[in-house]
């Protein structure tokens, strides 16, 4: 920690100088070094706390480059938040990981570590076994509701967003209030497909490829939404639950796996008809003549840490609690009821740009000790979580695991447990955890 406090400070230092370049990769690195300690530690490339540390202050360390004209100086408080927020979680999980005390390495991971040559070592195969039968119907189940109601989206509303041509935000208007969260809970079916593929009995033919069939159509969906978040939600928590599985996966197929997304991802900007000139004029670059395919993922990086300033110059008072808890009113439909519950402005400096940071709503409902609190939380939860991973017997809890992996990977894109869709995700991951659990 001592060596991402020196980092942060001279980040600080080169920016209030004007030096963006530097101030932004002597970040990028403090966050690297927490990181490779974790996972060098661990052996564990989706080591919890390792992977906040990396992102969400490698988020920062981009922003801190000023690449685009919207990006301004921060206010003092806004840095206090974001060192607040790495400090808070980093002592909270060493914490909960000593009042704990040190994971021991149970009888199934070290029949893990012994495997060789192939996708699961065969002894943890035929654990897994017994979870198949189970696991198809999950599948199975899930697709067919997130089908279901993708399908009764498009009769109701009279479009697929995949076929419209010169409407940029067409999926934000592929919504129906309750039936929307069912059609993205196609995102678990891959992580799913990743267990049952472990499992499956070859000769089994039929079986195997209906769950290959269905996993699928639960890939189309997002496809047909043309939602890339979507679909990069459902395959990285894939190739989380398979590397937090199989122990022997490393960095570089993580590389592999970010290169195979680019074309699905240039694809479905194509759909969404977000072409040059529209999005050059959305991010204002200094540099007009920088690739696309950089001044696009820099800004739905960056971008996010300058609307949380704006929050902090902007924000005439806290909502004490209300922000967070957008999650209650939307799934029991009290929003509809009580439109005061949550009707609060969001403050960013530009229209179109409104993916925020994982503290954004903690700093709106207490400001700066929310954010120490929430983070610390969020700290002492994933300790456990990372704890938990040793002891595992039903195999679903790696995909809860996984879920959680990638929420740390992309905590510089949204307010994830203040979002109604992620405790529906997790609701759905504990219905069939209880089923694979009682099968």
């Amino acid at each position: 920690m001592i060596g991402y406090l020196i980092s942060y400070i001279l980040c600080f230092l080169f920016v209030r100088l004007g030096w963006f370049l530097p101030s932004g990769l002597v970040l990028m690195l403090g966050g690297l070094f927490l990181y490779w300690k974790d996972y060098r530690a661990s052996g564990n490339l989706i080591h919890l706390r390792g992977l906040f540390c990396l992102f969400f202050a490698g988020g920062q360390g981009l922003s801190c480059m000023k690449l685009s004209r919207l990006q301004g100086q921060w206010s003092l408080m806004t840095w206090a938040c974001f060192l607040l927020a790495v400090v808070s979680f980093y002592g909270a999980f060493e914490a909960a990981e000593r009042k704990l005390g040190p994971v021991r390495e149970t009888h199934w991971m070290k029949k893990q570590a012994r495997g060789r040559g192939s996708v699961l070592p065969w002894e943890n195969r035929m654990e897994f076994r017994k979870f198949e039968r189970s696991l198809f119907w999950g599948i199975a189940v899930v697709t067919c509701l997130s089908a279901a109601a993708f399908i009764l989206e498009a009769a109701v509303l009279g479009f697929i967003p995949f076929f419209l041509r010169g409407v940029p935000h067409a999926y934000s208007y592929f919504h129906i209030s309750g039936v929307h969260y069912v059609t993205v809970s196609c995102v678990l079916v891959p992580s799913l497909y990743v267990l049952y593929f472990m499992a499956k009995d070859e000769r089994k033919k039929v079986q195997n490829r209906a769950a290959l069939f269905f996993t699928a159509v639960s890939i189309l969906i997002p496809v047909l939404c043309v939602s890339r978040f979507q679909l990069i939600l459902a395959v990285g928590m894939a190739a989380f639950t398979a590397i937090a599985v199989n122990r022997r996966m490393r960095l570089i197929h993580g590389l592999a796996l970010v290169c195979a997304m680019i074309p699905a991802y240039v694809i479905l900007s194509i759909a969404r008809s977000h072409d040059v000139a529209y999005l050059n004029g959305i991010f204002e670059m200094k540099n007009s003549q920088m690739p696309i395919f950089i001044t696009q993922p820099y800004m739905y990086i960056a971008n996010n840490y300058d609307n949380f300033n704006c929050l902090v110059e902007e924000l005439p008072r806290h909502s004490f609690g209300m922000r967070m808890l957008f999650p209650l009113w939307a799934l029991t439909g009290l929003k509809f009821l009580v439109p005061s519950l949550v009707n609060f402005p969001i403050y960013v400096n530009k229209e179109e740009l409104t993916t925020l940071t994982l503290i954004y709503d903690a700093y709106y409902d207490f400001g700066i000790l929310g954010v120490i609190l929430f983070c610390a939380l969020l700290g002492a939860v994933c300790s456990a979580l990372v704890r938990g991973l040793a002891r595992l017997q039903n195999p679903v809890g790696y995909i809860f695991y996984a879920q959680i992996a990638m929420y740390m990977v992309l905590s510089f894109f949204t307010t994830w447990f203040s979002n109604p869709a992620t405790w529906f995700y997790l609701v759905i991951t504990g219905f069939v955890y209880l089923y694979v659990e009682y099968r």
